[in-house]
């Protein structure tokens, strides 16, 4: 099931006010040295160090921690970001369903119970996101079915610097 599927979040996915999501610290971000390749803008997310990257430029990025997928849902590539929302709803793909069948079949933006916490930004492919967390204790881990999970504070700052069509480039 692609992805847009997984977000019924509508218009109130794009209000903030009285979000229901615990908020986190945003200290864990921090400017670092960066070596790489890469346009200023473009988000790097390396799977083993599970953190990734917003480029700056003149060798620098914004580095955060992160959660990658586990052993078995780790992917690799490039994509673009196709979508914001905030507080989006979420309906759990069929394999999360599976794997737990006691989910309901959406739940909405701002419960909770929502796994993707503050914001989400889909990306092209249809499978995955970069998104906040209810869990973030989970942050630092291999925890994931292959999204990007951030502190809900952390993927606030993100959205706010990237747009629609930002590269994002998954390493291991």
């Amino acid at each position: 099931m692609r992805l847009s599927r997984w977000l019924a979040a509508g218009s109130a996915a794009f209000v903030l006010a009285g979000s229901a999501t615990t908020p986190q610290s945003a200290q864990a971000r921090e400017i670092v040295g960066f070596a790489g390749n890469y346009s200023s803008g473009t988000i790097v997310v390396k799977t083993n160090e599970r953190a990734l990257y917003y480029v700056l430029g003149n060798g620098k990025a914004l580095r955060y921690p992160v959660g990658v997928g586990r052993a078995g849902k780790q992917w690799t590539g490039t994509a673009m970001i196709n979508g914001k929302q905030l507080r989006p709803a979420w309906s759990p793909p069929a394999e999360v369903k599976r794997d737990k069948p006691s989910l309901p079949n959406v739940i909405p933006g701002g419960s909770p119970s929502n796994p993707m916490g503050a914001a989400a930004m889909t990306l092209s492919g249809g499978e995955y996101a970069i998104h906040g967390t209810n869990q973030p204790s989970s942050i630092g881990g291999f925890v994931s079915y292959g999204c990007i999970r951030m502190f809900n504070a952390d993927v606030l700052d993100l959205y706010s610097r990237v747009g629609w069509g930002t590269t994002v480039v998954v390493t291991r």
